[in-house]
C-alpha cells in the first residue's frame, strides 16, 4: 500500500470508526452528506503535486501524523477561551470564540444583534432552521479535484452558521476568532455557513491564533451566499505559530448587482493555503480578492484564487502582495474564468512579491480562460527585491537602512491594507505588520508559545 492509498484510508477509517460520535455531535441534515462524501474523497484522495492547483505546496507531511480528533470543548472551555484577547483590541464587533472548531450553543439568538440576524452553531441552526440551511449547504463547495473539500464534508461536525434577513445592515463587524489548543496533535475540521439575503449587508472579521505548541492541522470549507445587491465583506488574520497548518477553502456565490470583498492577510504560520473561490452568478456582480502575506524561517503561504465570470457586465479585481525572508516560500495562482455569454466581463489581477534573502522562493502562476470575446482582462506578476535606487534615496536623506528597508516594505503593504474599510481595523493592521517587518511578532501576544522552532 502507497503513500496516497494508506492516507485515504486512515481518514476514511476515522469516519467509520468514529461516526456514531461525529453524528452525535452534529444535526441529521449535516450527517445526511458524509456517506457521498467519503466515497468521494476515497476517490479524489489528498491533492497531490501533480494537481495543478496544488503543484508549489507539499502536504503530505503535515497529514502523516496521528492526530487526535474530536475533541469536543465543554461549557469551561469555552470560558477559558474567551479570556482571549484578540490583537484587534479595539475593535467595536459582535465576537465569536470557536475552539477547535466548535462554537458554543446559545440556545438562541447570540446576544446583542440586531434583529433580522443570526449567528451561532451551524449544528443549532441545521436543527432551529432547516428549511434555509438545506438550501444553501453543500450547494457552493463544488471542486472535483480536491479531496479536501469531501473531507471536510464527512469529518465535520460543527462550524459558525451566520443569517442575514433581506434589507439588514449591520454597521459593526462580526468577528469571529478560531482558537486551537490541546495537550496533543489535532485535526481540527470546521464547516461554516453565511446567507446573505438581498440588499442585505454584513461585515466579518476572523482571527486564527494558537494557544498551545503542538502540532495543529485545520482544513476549513466556508460556504457564503450572496444576494441580489447585497454587500459582503470578510477578512482574515492568520497569526499562528510554525507547527500549525491551515488549510481554508472559501467559496462565494454571488447574485445579481452583489458586491463582495475577501481578504487573507496572513501574519504568521508554518503551512497556509488559502483557496478562495468567487462565483459571479448574476448580471452587475462585482468581487475583490485581496491577501497580503509574510513568511520567515521556513514558512510556506499559498494563495489560490478563482474568479468564475458566469453572467455578463461583471467586474473582478485580484491583489496580492508578500514579503519572503530566510528560506520561506510562496505560491499564488490566479484564475479568471469568463464562460461564453459574460460579455462586457472586466477582470484585473495583480501579484506582487519581495524576496529578502537569495534563498526564499515565490512561485506566481496567473491564469486566463476566455470563452467570450467582449471583455477586457489583464494580469500582472513580479517577484524581486527591494528597490536599490528607493533605499538609496531614503538613506541619503539621513535614515538607517534598516528603517529605510521598513519604509518601503511597509509602503509595498500598504496598497493591500488600504482596502480595509473599517478604520480600527486598519490600523491594527499597520501595527501588526510594522511589528511583522521588525520581526516583532513571531507568536500571539497573549500565549507563552515560543515560535523560535
Amino acid at each position: 500500500m502507497d503513500n496516497r492509498e494508506a492516507t485515504i484510508k486512515r481518514f476514511s477509517d476515522l469516519l467509520r470508526d468514529n461516526r456514531n460520535r461525529i453524528e452525535k455531535n452534529s444535526a441529521g441534515l449535516l450527517n445526511s452528506f458524509r456517506e457521498e462524501a467519503i466515497k468521494q474523497f476515497a476517490e479524489l484522495g489528498l491533492p497531490d503535486r501533480k494537481n495543478e492547483s496544488y503543484k508549489y505546496t507539499n502536504l503530505e507531511p503535515w497529514f502523516n501524523a496521528n492526530y487526535k480528533s474530536y475533541f469536543v470543548p465543554e461549557a469551561a472551555d469555552f470560558r477559558a477561551a474567551e479570556n482571549f484577547k484578540c490583537e484587534v483590541t479595539d475593535l467595536d464587533s459582535y465576537n465569536l470564540v470557536l475552539l477547535n472548531g466548535f462554537p458554543p450553543r446559545y440556545n438562541g439568538i447570540m446576544a446583542g444583534l440586531p434583529e433580522g440576524i443570526w449567528v451561532g452553531s451551524l449544528t443549532e441552526a441545521a436543527e432551529r432552521y432547516p428549511g434555509i440551511v438545506e438550501k444553501h449547504y453543500g450547494k457552493y463547495a463544488h471542486n472535483g479535484k480536491d479531496g479536501l473539500i469531501p473531507l471536510n464534508t464527512a469529518l465535520a461536525s460543527d462550524g459558525v452558521f451566520v443569517y442575514m434577513e433581506k434589507g439588514i445592515t449591520l454597521h459593526k463587524p462580526i468577528q469571529i476568532i478560531n482558537l486551537v489548543h490541546s495537550d496533543g496533535d489535532m485535526f481540527v475540521q470546521h464547516r461554516n455557513l453565511i446567507i446573505v439575503e438581498d440588499n442585505a449587508e454584513l461585515p466579518i472579521i476572523v482571527c486564527d491564533h494558537a494557544l498551545s505548541p503542538q502540532k495543529f492541522l485545520t482544513n476549513a470549507v466556508t460556504e457564503v451566499y450572496v444576494g441580489e445587491n447585497a454587500h459582503f465583506d470578510i477578512l482574515r488574520v492568520q497569526n499562528e505559530h510554525n507547527n500549525a497548518a491551515k488549510l481554508t477553502h472559501t467559496f462565494i456565490h454571488q447574485e445579481k448587482s452583489s458586491h463582495a470583498v475577501s481578504n487573507n492577510i496572513t501574519l504568521h504560520g508554518g503551512l497556509v493555503r488559502n483557496s478562495t473561490y468567487h462565483r459571479l452568478n448574476g448580471e452587475g456582480a462585482e468581487c475583490n480578492a485581496f491577501g497580503l502575506y509574510f513568511t520567515d524561517r521556513w514558512q510556506h503561504v499559498d494563495n489560490f484564487v478563482s474568479i468564475d465570470h458566469a453572467s455578463p457586465n461583471c467586474i473582478s479585481n485580484q491583489l496580492f502582495k508578500g514579503v519572503l525572508d530566510d528560506y520561506a516560500t510562496g505560491a499564488f495562482n490566479g484564475r479568471i474564468l469568463v464562460n461564453k455569454g459574460a460579455q462586457k466581463t472586466l477582470a484585473y489581477q495583480k501579484n506582487n512579491t519581495i524576496l529578502l534573502t537569495d534563498d526564499a522562493k515565490m512561485d506566481s502562476k496567473p491564469q486566463l480562460e476566455i470563452y467570450a470575446d467582449d471583455v477586457k482582462c489583464s494580469h500582472g506578476a513580479t517577484i524581486g527585491q527591494l528597490d536599490e535606487d528607493a533605499l538609496f534615496y531614503l538613506r541619503s536623506r539621513g535614515i538607517d537602512k534598516n528603517e529605510a528597508r521598513l519604509m518601503l516594505m511597509f509602503g509595498f503593504a500598504r496598497e493591500v491594507i488600504d482596502n480595509i474599510h473599517t478604520e480600527a481595523l486598519r490600523e491594527r493592521i499597520d501595527e501588526l505588520v510594522l511589528k511583522r517587518l521588525r520581526g516583532e511578532l513571531s507568536r500571539c501576544t497573549t500565549c507563552t508559545i515560543n515560535c523560535d522552532k
